[in-house]
This record gives structure tokens, C-alpha cells and sequence, in this order.
């Protein structure tokens, strides 16, 4: 699943080229995604200026004078740049075209992506946006706030990190990495993480993933930026994915278990 830095490097890469544009048209492929996609995207975004792509967790916001697009990758979407004239592929199944320039393809082979179409003068007030919690690399989210937040909670410390509702966007593969590099075993009942802890956990977590936005992101399958290339960072994961090979650090195995319904993978040894 495309996670925080993936999306952000999609958006990094096509708002140049969609900012100040006006939409001319919307071409809707296959309408069964997520959730279905509005009819009124279709007849209301034609005529539209975008005026900018901004990311809130792992949600694209295409804002425009007339309203405001709300866009998720789901598992294995991506959204790229094409030029118009271009055959569309199987699975892009929708388009946005503009007066200039390339057009815009949401592909989604699995379908677990969304579109969808708000007019709220707030778009962070939708029921999807909301209730979530502080970004990971804003400075509301410090070792204060995160020790606060687990404070009496037995609920394992690497749930507690994938709580959108605690901080927003941080996936199974950077909530990994961070917790090995913070040396605090993900299974961890939260409540039990000093506040030194947190502090450790919250720095490990801005910079793991400050690190994989200057790689380009994390690309394990399907995921290509928004100008069709792949991301780097898998090539620096300490743990993710690494079950029983030796751990980066100390050689012993990593281990591999399922938490939470998401693989989790952590060193025994340096994390406690």
C-alpha cells in the first residue's frame, strides 16, 4: 500500500503540472471503486481551476474554485501523469484532463481506491479527514503528545502508531522501521513506553521517514510515482520484510509475527 512518503512524492511530482489548470473534462472507466465514484465529480469539476494539491495523511485534496477532490491509492493504486493522446491502461479507471499539458490517471488494479467529490468550504471537516490525528512530521506530534496519548493504554505500541486517530498516515512499513531504530519492541503495551521512550520513537519516526522521501519512497510491488518511477528506500530497511535474516545491528534473526492483522517484524534482541 502506497503509505505517507509515497503519497507525498506523488503529490510533489504532478502539482506543478496540474496547478492553475482548468479541468475540461472527466472521463470515468469503471465507477465501482471504494466507494462509487460521484456522478458529481463528472459534472461539476469540468470548468474548474485547480488552485492545489496538498496531502492530508494519506489522502490527495485536488482543490479547485468549485470544490474539492478527495483521493486515496487504496492497496496498489497510483496516480500519474499521461499524456492524453496515450492509450489508457486496463486498470486506469479514471481520467482528468486539462486545457494544457498531460492528463491525470487514477489506475487501481484492485479497486480499493477512492474518489471522491466534496463542496464544503473546509475539506478537512469530511467525515474521512476529520477525526484524524496530528501529521508525523508536524510539531504537534512530539514525544509529549505521543506519551500522553498512551498513557494507560494496553493496546500494543505499534498499534497505537497506526491509529490514524493518533497520528496520521504512518504505515506498517515506517511504524517497522521506526520502532527499530527507537530499540522498543513493537508488541510493547503502550502504556509501558517511558516518556524518554517517546521522545526516541517520535525522532526515529521523522527521520525514517524523512529518509525515504529523499529516496523516492518505498516501492515493494506496485508503487510508481507520478512520472512512473519506482522508490529506493526498500534497499535501507532495517526489519521490514527481513524475517529471519540477520539482524543490521547485532545479526541475531529477525522475527516475523502477525499483530493487528499486519506483518510486524522486529529484532528480539535490540528491541525490548
Amino acid at each position: 500500500m502506497p503509505e505517507l512518503p509515497e503519497v507525498e512524492i506523488t503529490r510533489r511530482g504532478i502539482a506543478p503540472a496540474v496547478r492553475g489548470r482548468r479541468v475540461t473534462g472527466v472521463v470515468v472507466r469503471e465507477r465501482r471503486l471504494r466507494w462509487p465514484v460521484p456522478r458529481a465529480l463528472e459534472r461539476d469539476l469540468p470548468g474548474a481551476v485547480v488552485t492545489g494539491l496538498y496531502r492530508r495523511a494519506k489522502y490527495l485534496l485536488m482543490y479547485t474554485d468549485r470544490g474539492t477532490a478527495i483521493l486515496h491509492l487504496g492497496m496498489s493504486g497510483s496516480l500519474r501523469l499521461a499524456p492524453v493522446a496515450s492509450a489508457p491502461g486496463p486498470y486506469d479507471h479514471v481520467e482528468i484532463r486539462f486545457d494544457a499539458g498531460p492528463c491525470l490517471r487514477l489506475r487501481d488494479p484492485r479497486r480499493f481506491g477512492a474518489l471522491l467529490w466534496t463542496t464544503r468550504r473546509d475539506p478537512l471537516e469530511h467525515a474521512l479527514l476529520r477525526g484524524l490525528g496530528p501529521e508525523p512530521l508536524a510539531p504537534e506530534f512530539s514525544g509529549a503528545y505521543l506519551h500522553a496519548r498512551a498513557r494507560g493504554r494496553r493496546t500494543a505500541i505499534k498499534s497505537l502508531l497506526m491509529n490514524a486517530g493518533i497520528v496520521a498516515g504512518l504505515g506498517n512499513i515506517y511504524a517497522n522501521e521506526a520502532l527499530f531504530r527507537a530499540g522498543i519492541h513493537p508488541l510493547r503495551a503502550a502504556g509501558r513506553v517511558s516518556r524518554a521512550r517517546c521522545d526516541r520513537l517520535v525522532e526515529a519516526t521523522r527521520a525514517v521517514l524523512v529518509e525515504s522521501l529523499e529516496q523516492g519512497g518505498t516501492t515493494l510491488r506496485d508503487f510508481r510515482n507520478g512520472e512512473d518511477r519506482p522508490g529506493w528506500f526498500q534497499l535501507r530497511l532495517n526489519v521490514y520484510g527481513r524475517g529471519g535474516t540477520p539482524c543490521v545491528r547485532c545479526a541475531t534473526p529477525v522475527r516475523a509475527v502477525r499483530s493487528g492483522q499486519r506483518s510486524t517484524f522486529y529484532c528480539p534482541q535490540c528491541q525490548h
